[in-house]
């Protein structure tokens, strides 16, 4: 057996000899680049190999003997992009430690010690002094809806998630990229037994927040429901035609195709489930549909927050994967979520709480609710070992070798 068969087994609802477990797969399932650099010291790995590859966040990409050293069982097929010495130049980080930005990479200094990532017309996002990533700074659509959208693509790309997009999509515009994407996904998956993950976004209710910023689309949910249907059916013609591309180079190579919409808060939904249902269950059903016809991945959905009420329409939706899974959220409680809803989806995630313990907790008082996490998650098959989110910079190595022992204790 492969680690990829152990994911996969696992995704499918049959129990796997060994616990799958994910660091880096996704940019919601990894590590900050001080986090990792914490990780490696813990783990007796000092060669100073740090690769920021998600910049807005400051997510690091894990190197192969880190994950060797973790037994991790999955993949980003981004990786196999930017592999060049030239790709990468040397930066400190907030807290003195070595890192690497992608050459294409290069934030100046703005006010007040901020950094600030700027395209030809300007400043597009900030990252303030002390913090760990960076903040949206233009919201195209914040005055209004345009008559229509034949500009939406250049709207887009003035939003940083786009603008500043990890690998592989920050080589799209490279000659070949499709080609490309598909013979390095192709000797990925030859050389590697682990299962191969490729983030495609396609966010629906998200981009509405992007464009129009958050308070403004959250109105428009319930005062402009036309408005809001008439962006997402513009918004699912370039996703479906990004999916087409995906799935026409990779869909017979990769195993999971990441989706991202963020549906909830800690404190519960954005909008009530009527309207989940009425706007964006049809037009993810759509986008699901689409992979699943196309290609043999399987599907997964990063939701954060308190998603209780439509974790069923997200199965009746299609997707086969839920993360981060944010057990700490209200109605989020590991045992419900296993009892209702672990025979139609895979948690991929929720197996250490990162807001209250993995970062503040005592390293016994770690492995002990990462045992827990696990006993209940695993049960039956139907998860997928990650932390809920991203591990950040704040918390102890000691947490996360910790964490990592209770881990292997069931690999």
């Amino acid at each position: 057996m492969s680690p990829r068969d152990y994911v996969l087994q696992s995704v499918e609802h049959r129990q796997p000899e060994k616990l799958p477990l994910d660091l880096g797969g996704t940019p919601s399932s990894g590590i900050s680049a001080m986090g990792y650099n914490k990780l490696k010291n813990a783990l007796g790995i000092n060669d100073r190999c740090n690769k920021v590859y998600d910049v807005v966040q400051q997510v690091a990409q894990p190197e192969l003997n880190v994950l060797d050293a973790l037994e991790v069982d999955v993949l980003c097929i981004g990786r196999t992009f930017n592999d060049r010495p030239e790709d990468w130049y040397d930066i400190t980080l907030a807290d003195g430690t070595l890192a690497q930005y992608p050459a294409w990479f290069r934030p100046v200094p703005a006010e007040n010690g901020a950094m600030a990532a700027c395209d030809e017309d300007g400043i597009i996002a900030k990252m303030p002094q002390g913090t760990t990533g960076f903040d949206q700074m233009v919201f195209p659509y914040l005055d209004g809806y345009p008559d229509d959208y034949r500009n939406l693509p250049a709207a887009m790309n003035k939003v940083h998630w786009q603008k500043l997009a990890h690998s592989p999509w920050d080589n799209a515009a490279m000659p070949d990229f499709w080609g490309e994407l598909r013979r390095r996904a192709l000797k990925l998956r030859e050389q590697s037994g682990r299962a191969l993950v490729i983030t495609c976004g396609c966010n629906l209710f998200e981009w509405g927040t992007f464009l129009r910023r958050m308070d403004n689309f959250l109105m428009d949910i319930y005062t402009e429901p036309e408005e809001v249907e008439r962006l997402l059916d513009a918004l699912m013609e370039i996703h479906l035609s990004s999916l087409e591309k995906v799935c026409a180079a990779v869909g017979d190579v990769v195993d999971i195709l990441r989706f991202g919409d963020d549906l909830g808060m800690g404190t519960g939904m954005f909008m009530s489930r009527e309207k989940y249902q009425t706007l964006f269950k049809p037009r993810h059903t759509k986008l699901c549909e689409y992979v699943h016809r196309h290609s043999r991945m399987k599907t997964f959905l990063h939701t954060c927050g308190s998603i209780f009420p439509i974790i069923g329409d997200l199965a009746e939706a299609g997707y086969d994967i839920i993360n981060p899974v944010q057990i700490s959220a209200k109605d989020m409680d590991p045992a419900a979520l296993k009892r209702e809803y672990g025979k139609d989806v895979c948690f991929w995630g929720g197996g250490c709480n990162t807001q209250q313990v993995l970062n503040r907790a005592k390293p016994d008082e770690v492995y002990g609710h990462t045992r827990r996490m696990v006993d209940i998650f695993f049960r039956d098959g139907g998860f997928v070992f990650n932390t809920v989110h991203n591990i950040l910079h704040d918390v102890p190595p000691e947490n996360m070798m910790a964490m990592y022992r209770a881990v292997k204790a069931y690999k």
